[in-house]
């Protein structure tokens, strides 16, 4: 039987398995010959879904850097910036087009030095230049309009949709470590209007980086911020006046302090449409224990706090805003190289999308699309890094609703599962953190109902790496490595057909998402 229903105490349980005899599976899926198996439960939680994403959930970040931006005697960043970066590149047209869409975030530290050359803008536009006197190491830089064109076209070919963050500190003087005073929009104001002009498609208007709380370089109040959001809601309004939909207003994009944070959503009310943070909570990129934290599930665990805080001030409010992580590279300072931008990192990353979405997250920014040394494409050469193709594969496989789910057996495995994407059924995520055990999953769903017909084979993707590697920046999927070809093609991204009476396999060390297209949720319905 490929099925079989059983009663647990009172509840009924659907469990897709047969046997649990050993089999010896080749390395396409991950288990290898003397490697140690255990066996465990994924448990599904089927009636009612416990969160929501966007449908473009998987977002990245495009930066400021200029190439002198330098972390601990290694400079990263290369011609990354938003200035220099080469909008010509077949990988990186492909690499977006393949989102269809994805979500990109402008903006960074040296956003809130960034002016724009409007019309009325009347300095020269000249870029950032390398001060270490300067808050950040760097001079105030300004954005050319012929390059927010270049930008804005590259953007419409590749089908992205658009996050600006726009510069939060104009205006304001700096005293004892906090930025005062009302918001100067006037040059903002200048420049949303060009875009409107222009018919530029923004998704979102974002105001500030990282000056919330006790900020980074500096710090804008929460009664402040109100008020500076405020106006841009009241630019948005006139600007885009017989316009629908209007952008989001997106704020305030920094590190999550509670009390900060229920002061500004309870003041801002119905002004702000989205409350961003930002995470980087594996630490200083310089750390050489990076790889052990990623690994540790107790460790990985301890982001779940930020996510539900924030979920809590928001569902305790009037506000209507959803939360979003704004930014999120893991180890700040422009990542580790061989390690966020690594096979590693996967493990981190799937399981900070994982976990966000359990708390209504409903978009997840990386950083970055390109730039330093945690990007999703590699900054010379533009070759996509491994978790770029972890990304793709949550696009395209996890769907809107988020189920409830947890595993019991090794803690070294972290599940997730959401109603699948355009099409019926579920997907699970399974990511093994042990480095010598494959696990044997067998799957068990509450409320599930009986499919009508059985499809013979549910859909795997296993992503490895060579003789497990963690530091490879190589990623293999099904035991095949991923790779552009000649002419910057995303390459396909093929499942398995495995035998839906088998268990899921998770090799050591690898990760696998589970299309199972059968299976019929009251949640998914």
């Amino acid at each position: 039987m490929g099925s079989q229903i059983r009663l647990l105490g009172w509840y009924s349980w659907i469990y897709y398995f047969v046997c649990f005899s050993f089999i010896v599976v080749n390395a396409v899926n991950g288990e290898r010959r003397g490697d140690a198996i255990e066996k465990g439960f994924v448990f599904i939680h089927g009636k009612s879904f416990i969160g929501k994403i966007d449908d473009d959930f998987v977002c990245a970040t495009l930066d400021w850097w200029p190439p002198q931006k330098c972390d601990y005697g290694r400079c990263s960043w290369g011609l990354a910036s938003l200035l220099n970066l080469d909008l010509n590149n077949k990988i990186l047209l492909n690499a977006v087009k393949a989102f269809s869409p994805l979500k990109i975030r402008l903006g960074g530290t040296l956003q809130d030095k960034v002016t724009y050359g409007t019309e009325d803008y009347h300095h020269p536009c000249t870029p950032f230049v390398w001060n270490t006197s300067e808050m950040f190491g760097f001079t105030k830089g300004c954005l050319p309009l012929h390059r927010w064109d270049e930008l804005n076209s590259f953007f419409k070919k590749a089908g992205a949709k658009i996050i600006f963050g726009l510069n939060a500190l104009a205006g304001k003087s700096i005293q004892s470590g906090s930025a005062v005073g009302p918001w100067d929009y006037s040059n903002a104001e200048s420049f949303i209007r060009y875009t409107v002009k222009k018919n530029y498609i923004i998704h979102g208007w974002e105001l500030g980086n990282e000056l919330c709380g006790n900020g980074i370089g500096t710090s804008v109040s929460a009664d402040q911020y109100v008020s500076d959001v405020a106006s841009l809601r009241l630019i948005i309004q006139n600007a885009y006046k017989g316009i629908e939909p209007k952008p989001l207003l997106i704020s305030p994009g920094g590190f999550f302090d509670a009390t900060w944070f229920k002061e500004f959503v309870t003041k801002a009310g119905k002004s702000v449409d989205v409350v961003t943070h930002h995470i980087y909570n594996l630490g200083p990129g310089v750390d050489e224990h990076i790889t052990e934290k990623i690994l540790d599930p107790s460790y990985l665990n301890g982001e779940a706090s930020t996510f539900n805080g924030l979920k809590n001030i928001l569902r305790s409010s009037a506000t209507s805003a959803t939360a979003w992580v704004g930014e999120a590279g893991g180890a700040y300072n422009s990542g580790h190289h061989l390690v966020s931008d690594a096979f590693v990192y996967s493990f981190w990353y799937l399981d900070q999308l994982g976990m966000s979405a359990t708390y209504d997250t409903r978009t997840y920014c990386r950083q970055t699309l390109i730039g330093g040394n945690y990007g999703l494409l590699n900054t010379s050469t533009f070759m996509p890094n491994p978790d770029y193709y972890s990304a793709l594969l949550w696009h395209r496989l996890m769907g809107r609703r988020v189920l409830a789910t947890s595993f019991y057996g090794t803690k070294k495995i972290r599940a997730y599962a959401h109603c699948a994407k355009q099409s019926q059924g579920i997907t699970i995520l399974l990511l093994n953190l042990g480095n010598s055990t494959s696990v044997q999953a067998k799957l068990a769903l509450r409320f599930a109902k009986v499919p009508y017909g059985r499809e013979k084979f549910r859909e795997e993707y296993h992503l490895t790496t060579k003789s497990q590697n963690l530091h490879s920046q190589v990623m293999l999927l099904n035991g095949n490595i991923l790779s552009v070809n000649k002419y910057g093609d995303i390459p396909p991204l093929k499942p398995l057909y495995v035998d839906p009476s088998k268990p899921i396999v998770v090799g050591p060390l690898s990760v696998v998402f589970a299309h199972i297209q059968d299976i019929i949720l009251p949640a998914c319905t």
